[in-house]
């Protein structure tokens, strides 16, 4: 599981958790990977970011993990608090709660944190 806390800019821990995320995809196949968006992480789930010419797309990224097999749920508190209750996120993200997170932390063999 990797706990993503960042907004998608501002720093490059969004970036990397979804770079790691592809490598881990690609390294093991039918790998169970599961992303959870925590405090700023469900900014990265919104559609339509425009960032500078030459610099990655965070939602694109999150939603080529998703197309690989990657489920993908934000903390609905979290997003409430950010304005982004009744926001529409890229298809395949889920809001859900801090039990969701504690469930699948428990589930996992792993949690890394970004």
């Amino acid at each position: 599981m990797i706990v993503l806390n960042d907004a998608p800019y501002g720093s490059e821990k969004a970036f990397n958790a979804l770079r790691l995320a592809r490598f881990l995809q690609g390294q093991e196949k039918g790998l169970e990977l599961r992303i959870f968006l925590l405090q700023d992480g469900p900014y990265c789930a919104l559609p339509n970011q425009e960032p500078p010419s030459g610099f990655y797309n965070v939602a694109d990224m999150l939603k080529r993990a998703i197309d690989a097999g990657a489920i993908v749920e934000a903390c609905g508190t979290c997003a409430g608090a950010r304005g982004l209750k009744g926001v529409k996120l890229i298809d395949g993200v889920n809001i859900t709660s801090i039990r969701r997170m504690a469930e699948w932390t428990i589930d996992s063999d792993h949690v890394i944190t970004f």
